[in-house]
């Protein structure tokens, strides 16, 4: 088996972009008002449309922007903009968000349309009302495909859906590619925007209402606009190019067991304990792990992700070995042990 190493990173959350917003995290930036009875970690003005070609920017929703953000910063951090044509990619993303000056107007006609033509009618509204891409419900795939297009990203692509379970598994996947030798390079991670109406309502029952209290105090989560890409390679590749190398990343395991088994299943799953968390709520804390969540939030499919990016740079700063912890706020549980390059 091949040892999987870290050799770029590409980390955007509410604190800001990169290296020198996250280490070491700073104080939460929150908002309490906008969305009110629940607060989040939105992000800061980051000037997307700056680093993204005009016309694909126009055609993105903003989680797609702030992915392919996250991934291009991967790939300049690995000095990998040369190699991208044989990279492969792994994204894990949710499932689009909605144009709601559309649902809206759909809302106000739609009672005065005779029943036997509302579907007919509804549908002639959204295909003249949505943009191609919404239309066809906006997956994963077109966050990779908005990666292959801006980064020329030419490799193999899987995408996964599935909340915080999704963002763990594609890591795994990549990890797992790159250890047998079925590749020798990934471009892995997620991105989520928090500030967005439709995953209020969605997502409501899970998330804390009223003001903002650390994990430890809430039994529902708050969520934060995050991204976190990352490019693996094999040990054997990234020195036969001279590659910095930020920390190796070992054991990445994904246990989706119901909560009931949670303790039983954690106990055998997490490589140590302490470490950096990615858990949502109090339920879900491991003694002594530092949670990632009072900083910026929980991002579903980009949480797990984040955390090991957070590591890799943690690690390459100096820090010890980190195990990385995670929980989906249902079912699931994570974790990856981040170790410094012998």
């Amino acid at each position: 088996m091949k040892r999987v190493c870290i050799t770029g990173v590409g980390l955007i959350s509410s604190l800001g972009v990169g290296r020198q917003a996250h280490l070491p995290l700073g104080p939460a930036r929150r908002d309490e008002d906008n969305f009110a009875p629940f607060p989040i970690h939105p992000l800061p003005a980051l000037g997307m449309e700056s680093v993204i070609p005009r016309r694909e920017y126009r055609q993105m929703e903003n989680f797609q922007r702030l992915g392919t953000y996250a991934a291009g910063l991967a790939i300049a951090d690995a000095d990998a903009g040369a190699l991208v044509a044989g990279m492969d990619l792994v994204v894990a993303a949710g499932g689009g968000e909605r144009d709601w000056g559309l649902d809206e107007a759909i809302q106000a006609e739609l009672l005065a349309i005779p029943a036997e033509g509302r579907e007919a009618w509804l549908h002639q509204k959204l295909a003249d009302g949505l943009r191609p891409t919404l239309f066809l419900a906006q997956l994963p795939n077109l966050l990779a495909g908005s990666i292959s297009i801006v980064h020329h990203v030419a490799g193999s692509s899987r995408t996964l859906m599935g909340e915080e379970g999704a963002g763990a598994e594609a890591l795994r996947v990549a990890a797992a590619r790159i250890a047998a030798g079925t590749s020798e390079m990934v471009l892995v991670g997620g991105g989520v925007i928090a500030e967005r109406w439709d995953v209020m309502l969605a997502f409501g029952a899970a998330l804390h209402h009223g003001p903002w209290c650390p994990t430890a105090e809430r039994d529902g989560l708050v969520m934060g606009s995050q991204a976190g890409f990352m490019v693996l390679e094999s040990e054997d590749h990234a020195r036969a190019r001279q590659a910095r190398i930020l920390a190796v990343l070992r054991d990445v395991r994904v246990d989706a067991g119901a909560e009931e088994g949670r303790a039983a299943c954690f106990a055998a799953l997490a490589p140590a304990s302490g470490g950096l968390s990615v858990a949502p709520m109090r339920a879900m804390m491991v003694p002594g792990a530092e949670m990632l969540a009072d900083a910026i939030g929980s991002g579903f499919e980009a949480s797990f992700p984040v955390g090991v990016a957070l590591a890799a740079l943690r690690v390459e700063a100096g820090a010890p070995p980190i195990a990385v912890h995670g929980f989906g706020h249902g079912y699931g549980e994570f974790s990856a042990l981040v170790e410094p390059c012998p």
